[in-house]
Parts: C-alpha cells; sequence; structure tokens
C-alpha cells in the first residue's frame, strides 16, 4: 500500500511517500499546475492513503483523489502541531511529519461532511453575506440622511421614505452615491428573500433541522445550519463536548489549586455560534424558563454575558433534540467488567 503525507499550499504540495512493501520512502514536490498533480496521482496503484491538514482551498484536490480510487485523510491542524517536537518547519518536514503520523496510527483523522452538505454552506453563507451588506448599505444611506437633518430609523425603508431620501438636495457626488446606493439596495431586496425561501425548503428536507425548528426560537436557518456543522450527533459524547465544539464554553486558565475562567473561547464555526445567540434571544421571549434566566444573568453580569448563557443553555437542548432521535447506542464495557453477564437473565426477560 502506498502512505502518503502532503503538506498542501495553494500553488503546489510537498509529499512524503512509503511504499509499505519495500519500505521505500521518495520525497518531492508537486506543482498543482500544467496537470502535474493530476499525472502523479492518476499513476499511483490504488488505493493509496493521503493524509494531509484541515484546509478551505482542497474541494479539487478532494475529487481528484476520489475519482483516482485513493483515500484522503483530513487532520486536526491544531493536533497535528501538537504532534510536533522540533521547532524546524520546512515544508519536507511537514510532509515527513504527516506520514510518520499516518504510518504509526496516531494522525487525528476529523469528520468531514459530504460535498452536497458542503454545497448548502455555500447558500448560508452567501446569504449571511449578502443581509451583512444589505446592513452596511442601508447604514450608508442613513447617514446621508442624517447629515441633511431626516433621521426616520427603519422608517426610512418605506415607500415614504424612500421618497423623502429621493427628495434631499446633495452634491454632485453624494447623489451619485446615494444612486448607486439605492441600486445595490435594491438588488438585495430581490434577492435575499429567494435565499430565505430556498434555506426553508431545504430545511424542511432535513430531518435534522425539522426536529431542530421545533425548539422555539429556531427557524430554517439557525437549524439547518446547525445540522449541517453537527452532522451525527453521535460524534459528540455528551452536550459538553457539543459546545466546546461551538466554542460557546470559557477559557480556562485554572493552576495551583486556583480556577481562572475567562470569556467564550470562540472556537468552531462562527456562524453557526452566532446564528445561537440571535435565537437565544428569541427562544428567551418565548420560553419562560430561558427568559427568568436571561432576566437574572441580565441583572447581575448584563445582558451581554446573558445572551450567550442563554445561547449555551439553547445549544445543550439543542443537543438532546437530535440525540433522542438518534438510535441508541450500546453500552460500553468498562474495564475489569465481565464479558458476560454474571447473573444468567431470567426465562422470558428482554435484558
Amino acid at each position: 500500500m502506498i502512505i502518503i503525507g502532503c503538506d498542501f499550499h495553494t500553488r503546489f504540495q510537498q509529499i512524503a511517500m512509503l511504499d509499505t512493501e519495500t519500505g521505500e520512502i521518495v520525497e518531492r514536490r508537486v506543482e498543482h499546475e500544467r496537470g502535474e498533480a493530476q499525472r502523479f496521482y492518476a499513476a499511483l496503484p490504488a488505493p493509496a492513503r493521503v493524509g494531509i491538514e484541515a484546509t478551505g482551498y482542497a474541494r479539487w484536490f478532494e475529487r481528484l483523489l476520489r475519482e483516482q480510487g485513493h483515500e484522503l485523510w483530513i487532520g486536526d491542524a491544531s493536533a497535528i502541531r501538537a504532534a510536533r517536537v522540533r521547532q524546524q518547519k520546512t515544508d519536507a518536514r511537514d510532509a515527513l511529519h504527516l506520514l510518520h503520523l499516518l504510518v504509526e496510527g496516531r494522525f487525528p483523522k476529523i469528520w468531514v461532511s459530504s460535498p452536497a452538505e458542503r454545497d448548502l454552506w455555500q447558500l448560508l453563507r452567501h446569504r449571511d453575506k449578502l443581509v451583512r451588506f444589505r446592513t452596511s448599505v442601508r447604514n450608508q444611506l442613513h447617514a446621508l440622511a442624517m447629515g441633511e437633518g431626516v433621521c426616520r430609523r427603519k422608517k426610512l425603508w418605506t415607500q415614504r421614505g424612500r421618497q423623502e431620501l429621493e427628495a434631499l438636495s446633495l452634491g454632485e457626488w453624494a447623489s451619485r452615491r446615494r444612486r448607486e446606493l439605492q441600486a445595490m439596495l435594491d438588488q438585495l431586496d430581490g434577492s435575499i428573500p429567494e435565499l430565505d425561501q430556498a434555506v426553508a425548503q431545504q430545511a424542511a428536507r432535513c430531518p435534522a433541522a425539522v426536529r431542530l425548528m421545533q425548539q422555539p426560537g429556531v427557524g430554517p436557518i439557525t437549524g439547518l445550519a446547525l445540522a449541517l456543522a453537527v452532522g451525527p450527533i453521535e460524534r459528540f459524547r455528551n452536550s459538553r463536548k457539543l459546545v466546546s465544539y461551538l466554542g460557546l464554553n470559557p477559557r480556562e486558565a485554572s493552576s495551583g489549586g486556583k480556577q481562572r475562567l475567562g470569556a467564550i473561547s470562540k472556537q468552531g464555526n462562527s456562524l453557526v455560534r452566532w446564528l445561537l445567540v440571535e435565537a437565544a434571544q428569541t427562544a428567551a421571549r418565548q420560553d419562560p424558563h430561558l427568559r427568568r434566566m436571561y432576566q437574572r444573568l441580565g441583572f447581575r453580569r448584563g445582558k451581554a454575558v446573558a445572551k450567550v448563557a442563554i445561547a449555551r443553555k439553547l445549544a445543550v437542548r439543542l443537543y438532546w433534540v437530535l440525540r433522542e432521535a438518534s438510535p441508541p447506542s450500546p453500552p460500553a464495557r468498562m474495564q475489569g467488567s465481565p464479558a458476560s453477564p454474571v447473573v444468567p437473565a431470567a426465562p422470558g426477560s428482554t435484558l
């Protein structure tokens, strides 16, 4: 079998390749341009195992290996760096390090969603970017209006507010800016509802998202985003693992018997975390228990801390919504416990 540690870059990759039959190790650099990478992997006997660090620019490489019948392992970048002992870092050393982890069985392989699920992520991210861009355009138009003494806030986006905005006497370049910003706003107001409808349709087809939307405050966007980010809920042994995965757990620097907790770690998917905070505020208005918790924490620690705490509580609830719907996992055998029951089950027992 061929095992390859691949230090992947945008324009090239440094590889360390081991043939397990002969024990020969080959190191070389493979360019991505002019089809060199395609020719190299097409010439390898399938199936070869290739290990790379997690990166956002390897979709074409994953597709190439799948077409050639090779196996791609994607590893946790932080865990790979933590396993490195020497301080000298080069592309060749990185490739050899990945190869050693693969051969020794210590490669920190991570779960990777399917290409179809990653394409749905493009829908969610595209909608998020357009919504943020629309907010920026509205803020610029609002600033132009306030500069002329017109402060209408949300009423500026009504038909009457637009007439007032267009009637403002502005200079040559300010008028051009107003005209072009209004054209962009019209285009965004037409595109975003179409994306909202597409998200709602995709969420209705996803069983996990449908179950998540039963929780008050969770709509199609939050439900679909969380379902795509979490994947199989069996990956998380308990709700604390999910909270840590989403970056809603506090940072900790405890030592010498003293516990020191800081702000949340903000690791993981930032879009899902932001959506959970937004959904938590809606859930706090609809759920009496969450509302009391939000009011108590808001009085003691402030509203910003209370929002994050409610988002963490909401993430725990959603974990159990998915966990209860998943097939039960077999009980784990503890160390020292017998492989078979000590007392035989009674006849007709369902144990």
